[in-house]
């Protein structure tokens, strides 16, 4: 059975590599956490270089990103409903473009036909 891709913190990746800076061996390390030694050795050399900061900042700016996505995806829903909506009244007819919108328009006087005295 193939083992399944997993991810690890920043924070359990920079334990590890200060248990191995601590003295533990990369054998110790890897059977008690199940972890391949050629893994631990890349976050060592990433720690070394500050690749790890790296990986940290670039989660950062992915979170960033996606919470913007997120925004603008809700924004365009909204947008699409507009568009719809006054694609409807449009067609309806409800609203013609020469008319006046407003009720007020058209007081000049009452129609009920008796003297309004």
């Amino acid at each position: 059975m193939p083992r399944r891709h997993r991810s690890h913190s920043t924070e359990f990746k920079r334990q590890i590599v200060a248990e191995f800076q601590g003295g533990e061996t990369l054998h110790a390390l890897g059977r008690r956490h199940d972890l391949s030694r050629n893994l631990i050795r890349v976050w060592i050399e990433k720690a070394e270089a500050g690749a790890l900061d790296e990986d940290v900042a670039a989660a950062e700016l992915m979170a960033e990103y996606e919470a913007r996505i997120v925004a603008l995806e809700r924004l365009a829903g909204r947008q699409a409903l507009e568009i719809e909506f006054l694609k409807g009244a449009q067609r309806s007819g409800r609203l013609p473009r020469n008319e006046p919108t407003s009720g007020t328009a058209d007081l000049g006087g009452s129609r009920s036909g008796g003297d309004a005295s």
